[in-house]
């Protein structure tokens, strides 16, 4: 004998109704909780700040030099670099700031072997005074920042 197709369709969807009644109080629930991921934050990496400074001679030695200009470029991170030109000669070299105080040093080396050292005092975050000096006994005031 042949089951007419509505009959099929009505049986079908009563097989359907019951299976999905049967499902409907169901839930999943995992037996162990997932962990949560996720990533440390990462504070963004300081961003470099140069100051201009300006050095005025001190001495008959740095007199013909009249005032030099320089630039002091702050790493953010207790130290810098340091340039200037006295003359033909350009220096290159390092400032660091001593731990805890307004203090710091600038120290370089030229081009034709001299060296300069400095020494300054920040009165703020942007301004500065300290003195350099040459290797061939020039002296210099040292103003950092406008």
């Amino acid at each position: 004998m042949k089951i007419p197709s509505t009959s099929i369709r009505v049986l079908s969807a009563a097989v359907l109704g019951v299976a999905t009644a049967g499902l409907a109080g169901c839930y999943v629930v995992p037996v162990q909780p997932t962990p949560i991921v996720s990533s440390p934050i990462v504070p963004p990496a300081p961003v470099p700040v140069t100051f201009a400074a300006s050095l005025y001679p001190s001495n008959d030695v740095a007199a013909p030099y009249g005032r030099v200009g320089a630039s002091v470029t702050n790493d953010m991170n207790g130290r810098g670099h340091f340039t200037t030109q006295i003359g033909p000669e350009v220096f290159h070299g390092e400032a660091t700031r001593v731990a805890g105080t307004r203090d710091g040093v600038a120290n370089g080396t030229g081009n034709y072997g001299s060296y300069i050292a400095c020494r300054y005092t920040m009165n703020s975050t942007t301004l500065g005074q300290g003195t350099c000096r040459v290797n061939n006994g020039a002296t210099f005031t040292m103003h950092v920042g406008s």
